[in-house]
């Protein structure tokens, strides 16, 4: 059985990976990244304050927050996964297939979008050139997404301003486009989860065998559908002129971090 800690334990990714885990016969320490506040103790979710004993004899320790006393897993020579946000995260890439690498001690997560990208010439033969836009959810950004969206939809719906300190932007009831980043235009919309990608595609393209966690679709994804299932979502259409449409539906924790992490740990 492998046994491992998860740093982070109290904030929405935390818990999901430790839900998890367990189904999956881990044993699963829950910690806070820090002192337990008041608000967990009167919580319905189990978490314990980290300390450095606690971490003795585990094999892997899943790093979601940053600990308040970093030092603390100085000392730790097991594996370490760290799906810490940005530049925080260190570690090498996540491999995009396969298992853990030997030899490996630390690995970083990888963007959910980098993830869909790769699994493309897997699904769809033939693409000589390929654009399209990116319908971003708030499931993004964690904790803070989600209660973000949420403050500001109520305000508005009561008739109030929208605070947009923890989003830094103003996104209920908004669609928000990006300045494209190569042939991709970010969109971010007012959902909790799902992600949808749409691509344009161009060259002799033909639909491929789906393969394993990727599902076709007979209509395009909804993000209702795609918040609801750890398989990647897809839909093709054929168009003239040697032009392709390819829909794209998932969710950046159940696809993007929950279905790697098992593949990785070989669960």
């Amino acid at each position: 059985m492998l046994k491992l800690a998860v740093i982070g334990a109290q904030c929405l990714l935390g818990q999901e990976l430790v839900e998890v885990l367990e189904a999956h016969d881990c044993s699963v320490l829950p910690l806070a990244s820090g002192p337990i506040t008041r608000q967990d103790e009167e919580g319905d979710k189990v978490v314990f304050a980290p300390e450095p004993a606690l971490l003795a004899g585990l094999d892997l320790i899943v790093l979601v927050d940053t600990l308040q006393n970093a030092e603390m897993i100085d000392s730790f020579f097991g594996r370490i996964l760290d799906l810490r946000e940005g530049d925080e995260a260190v570690g090498e890439p996540l491999p995009l297939a396969g298992h853990w690498p030997d030899g490996v001690l630390r690995i970083k997560g990888r963007p959910a979008l980098e993830q869909v990208l790769s699994i493309v010439p897997r699904l769809v033969e033939g693409i000589t050139d390929i654009s399209g836009v990116h319908l971003t959810s708030v499931a993004r950004m964690g904790d803070r997404g989600i209660q973000g969206l949420a403050a500001q939809s109520m305000a508005i719906l009561e008739g109030q301003e929208p605070d947009e300190a923890l989003l830094g932007y103003r996104a209920a009831f908004e669609a928000i486009p990006h300045v494209p980043r190569g042939s991709l235009v970010e969109v971010r919309i007012p959902t909790f989860h799902g992600d949808i990608l749409v691509l344009n595609l161009k060259g002799n393209t033909k639909q491929k065998k789906a393969p394993q966690d990727v599902q076709w679709m007979d209509v395009p994804p909804t993000s209702r559908e795609v918040a609801v299932t750890n398989k990647l979502l897809a839909y093709y259409a054929a168009g003239p002129d040697k032009s392709a449409t390819l829909v794209l539906g998932f969710d950046p924790i159940l696809w993007g971090v929950l279905q790697p992490i098992i593949r990785l740990l070989k669960l």
